[in-house]
């Protein structure tokens, strides 16, 4: 029976294979990319596979594999169900398919003005730099694109992406994912970097990366030089188990922290991995410790491969219901749906809202009970039309502007497609007084004096 060494201080003990590497290799993370397992002879040195297990492995045409000898160590050697082992070792269900399954379920395509950038919100991007991570994740929403060894963004196609955030003044905020951004080669990292901080209408730079979990050597001073020089520069990293905040992650992440780069951590809910409200509480608490906030529970996407993980959205309701005060309130993640096809992140969450009328609303917290709000009676609403801030604001008014648009009085309805020429049923003429001022509007196009004409919201020109 193979015994494993116990590990030194501090450190995550090691399966046998690396017994005998020297530290000074093990943290290296160049040495952990160059060895990584992704062979089913590989697996069977650290852990007795499942016939499952064996199935998913030697399938054909089955997503990318590949573990970092340190992740693989925190593998547990007997257990199918260990929460590290199902994130990372294929199974059989991987192949399993159906109908809501999609390859590209967040609509990412659909919303990249040039190859490599998802521009979905009015004020942020996203911006793909490799297909490349150290290690893949089986429910991974991007296996479209990712891990192809073959396939990478080259310089020419990132400078594209930075030239096309550069000349959309909207953009005030990047996302730089992938892959993952910090299995880049420094150099190129940086350059990235450099880019997109020269711009003067990018405020902040974002980085997701799950490289930290993974691989937490990469974490070195010559990476911490790099990123303190772009400030403001943002992280979120990706943990879903307590059980994989090691000691060596802690201390990457203290790096992080130390260097002035505020920590999110953004979670999956996956079945058979984290799908209990303990786990997750705990997981809030032992990340706050570590200076990272929770940031997102998501449901997991309708990707192929990955239906095994979806849990019900009831699940999620419940663990929300398990975490509104009964912990501390910035330990309490946001759980939302990416919406399929594009539609972006719903929050999802209990009703806290139980009633109201014009005199009042009724709430009731965690423990169930319920509570009267007066609501105020000589309240004078905002006026927007003399408000400095709303007014510049109603300049950038777009059509992502959505249900606040309405709010505003910019729009009476927002209707899907198709839905005029439907309830149309053939006529030719206008069928709405809406749409009868917007015709009239455009064929004045102008107030006689060669000037166009402000046009009031709407609620006040059809009443």
């Amino acid at each position: 029976m193979k015994v494993d060494p116990e590990p030194a201080e501090g450190a995550t003990k090691r399966h046998s294979p690396w017994r005998d590497v020297p530290d000074e290799r093990w943290n290296d993370w160049r040495w952990q990319m160059r060895h990584r397992l992704n062979t089913l002879e590989e697996l069977r040195q650290v852990i007795n596979l499942t016939p499952d297990e064996i199935a998913g492995v030697t399938a054909k045409d089955r997503f990318r594999l590949d573990i970092t000898p340190y992740f693989a160590a925190l593998m547990d050697r007997d257990d199918p169900n260990c929460p590290i082992r199902r994130q990372i070792v294929p199974t059989a269900a991987e192949l399993q398919q159906a109908d809501y399954m999609m390859e590209d379920s967040l609509g990412e395509d659909r919303h990249s003005p040039v190859p490599g950038l998802v521009h979905r919100y009015p004020d942020r991007v996203l911006m793909l730099v490799t297909t490349q991570c150290a290690t893949y994740c089986r429910y991974c929403t991007r296996s479209r694109i990712v891990g192809d060894p073959h396939e990478n963004f080259n310089r020419k196609q990132l400078e594209n992406m930075v030239a096309y955030i550069a000349r959309t003044t909207s953009v005030r905020d990047v996302l730089i994912s992938g892959g993952d951004p910090l299995t880049l080669a420094p150099k190129t990292l940086d350059w990235v970097l450099g880019e997109l901080r020269a711009i003067p209408h990018v405020e902040i730079i974002r980085i997701g990366s799950r490289v930290p979990v993974f691989m937490p050597m990469r974490i070195d001073d010559e990476l911490i030089n790099t990123l303190r020089k772009y400030h403001p520069l943002w992280m979120n990293v990706h943990i879903n188990h307590y059980k994989e905040i090691t000691p060596e992650l802690g201390r990457a992440l203290g790096q992080l922290a130390d260097a002035g780069i505020p920590l999110g951590n953004q979670s999956v809910l996956l079945a058979g991995v984290n799908d209990c409200p303990n786990i997750i509480k705990r997981l809030s608490h032992d990340l706050l410790k570590n200076r990272v906030r929770p940031y997102y529970l998501y449901q997991c996407d309708l990707v192929e491969g990955a239906g095994h993980f979806r849990t019900s959205v009831s699940k999620g309701i419940e663990i929300m219901e398990a975490l509104r005060g009964h912990t501390t309130g910035f330990a309490i993640p946001t759980y939302v749906i990416d919406a399929p096809g594009g539609g972006g992140k719903v929050p999802v969450m209990p009703n806290y809202l139980v009633s109201q009328s014009p005199e009042r609303v009724v709430v009731r917290n965690f423990e169930g009970v319920l509570a009267a709000y007066d609501q105020p009676t000589d309240y004078k609403n905002h006026d927007a039309r003399t408000c400095a801030d709303c007014r510049a604001a109603q300049e950038q008014k777009s059509l992502q502007d959505g249900v606040s648009g309405l709010l505003a009085g910019d729009r009476l309805t927002i209707v899907p497609e198709g839905y005029q020429d439907l309830h149309r049923r053939g006529r030719t003429e206008p069928n709405t007084v809406e749409e009868l001022l917007e015709i009239a509007a455009k064929r004045a196009n102008g107030n006689g004096n060669g000037q166009p004409v402000e046009k009031e919201p709407i609620w006040q020109r059809v009443s």
